[in-house]
């Protein structure tokens, strides 16, 4: 079973997806955290974007990773544990142009349907439900006002000690430009899946998008 949750930034696809595989009892699969590293990668080899043949000879020797601990998931590449570093703002300016390369996106989206394919899954991301898995069980489409959204990113930050001395504009700012980004990018935009779900969580709870996802999925095993 595959559990499709799309949407733009900071709309909490990511805390939703791991309480939701955590609801159903499936594997979560941080699609945001493996660009993120490879946007790392890239910025700590001096690596330029648009350099295909560096970008590929980077993609083909790297090794991501997840693990479980205490703290929740762990990320790591080529064995460093890179979980805390993919969250800077350098990181996150950064991550919406390397998410757009052609050759980035099919290295990514080969590992991780290799990876659903033993598993039953919960992927977030912006193309999950178009591209990646687009025969997918379930489709959800996360939503939220910019202004909730900001708040959100900006209280994430604050609370791992990440702003950079950035304010609240400044993040607003910054997902204003990530949602351009992502929805006029070539390769895989930003979009909507005719068949997913929308949901606005706006004025909602992270409990009660879980628990409204998780009902609807399993109403709909139950009946079938």
């Amino acid at each position: 079973m595959i559990v499709a949750i799309d949407g733009p930034a900071a709309s909490g696809k990511s805390t939703t997806a791991i309480g939701v595989a955590k609801s159903l009892g499936i594997t979560y699969l941080d699609t945001g955290a493996m660009y993120r590293a490879v946007t790392l990668g890239l910025i700590e080899n001096n690596i330029k974007f648009e350099d295909s043949l560096e970008l590929k000879n980077y993609l083909i020797q790297i090794k991501l990773e997840f693990a479980e601990d205490k703290s929740g998931t762990l990320l790591f590449l080529n064995g460093s544990n890179v979980t805390k570093k993919i969250r800077t703002s350098l990181v996150t300016k950064n991550v919406s142009e390397v998410s757009a390369l052609k050759i980035v996106r099919k290295f990514m989206v080969d590992i991780q349907r290799e990876i659903a394919k033993n598993y039953d899954c919960v992927l977030e991301g912006r193309d999950i439900g178009t591209v990646v898995f687009p025969n997918a069980d379930f489709k959800f489409f996360l939503v939220a006002n910019e202004k909730s959204r900001a708040k959100r990113r900006f209280d994430d930050l604050s609370k791992s000690g990440l702003l950079d001395s950035i304010g609240l504009d400044d993040v607003l700012k910054d997902l204003n430009k990530r949602d351009y980004k992502d929805s006029t990018r070539r390769n895989s935009p930003l979009k909507k899946a005719y068949d997913a779900k929308t949901i606005d969580s706006t004025n909602l709870t992270i409990n009660e998008v879980i628990d409204k996802i998780v009902n609807i999925i399993n109403k709909k095993r139950t009946l079938d």
